[in-house]
């Protein structure tokens, strides 16, 4: 059995779901969203529990038992609370502002660059750290990768943009080589 397909989900008192045979409809502060569940799954709701089970034992039910499970907890976390990436940029004369709905990135090209956030994304810039946040978790990751990916981490220096918690891998420079390679004769 899957590990993760196995967990229950708990509805916060501030979500509404609804299911209705294969389709399930979440409602919540930030907003509602709609799931339709394969027809090799079905779903549990026992007051704010639910349970994702299985109608049968092949491997494509198997594979799809946690992935759906995840999907629905993610509908639910997300319309709750939200979901956010952090992202930290470094380098002379780098700067990001947010106009209406788009992040715009001076980050060392000729001309800035900008991102334009779907509905669900919201940016916001303080200081030096720039914050994707909204219901949905794939699009708030893929739109904070969109914008690591206009200036990643450069290894010798460190400029660029990177994720709070990312440790880029560094290089030595060629002054730090050479001291090194001197040293060892």
């Amino acid at each position: 059995m899957s590990k993760i397909g196995q967990k229950i989900i708990i509805i916060p008192e501030s979500v509404k779901v609804e299911i209705n045979g294969n389709i399930i409809n979440v409602v919540g502060p930030k907003g509602e969203k709609t799931l339709e569940l394969p027809s090799n799954l079905k779903i549990e709701k026992t007051e704010n529990i639910i349970k994702v089970l299985r109608k049968h034992d092949d491997k494509k039910s198997k594979s799809l038992h946690g992935l759906y499970r995840k999907l629905i907890d993610n509908c639910i976390i997300g319309l709750d609370k939200g979901f956010e990436k952090k992202l930290d940029f470094k380098g002379v004369g780098f700067k990001a502002e947010v106009d209406v709905n788009k992040l715009i990135l001076n980050v060392g090209f000729s001309h800035p660059v900008e991102i334009i956030a779907p509905e669900t994304v919201e940016f916001k810039v303080e200081k030096n750290v720039i914050t994707v946040s909204g219901n949905d978790a794939q699009v708030v990751g893929q739109v904070a990768a969109n914008v690591r990916q206009v200036k990643p981490v450069e290894p010798y220096k460190g400029k660029g943009i990177k994720y709070i918690d990312e440790i880029p891998r560094r290089k030595p420079g060629k002054a730090a080589k050479a001291a090194i390679g001197s040293s060892g004769k």
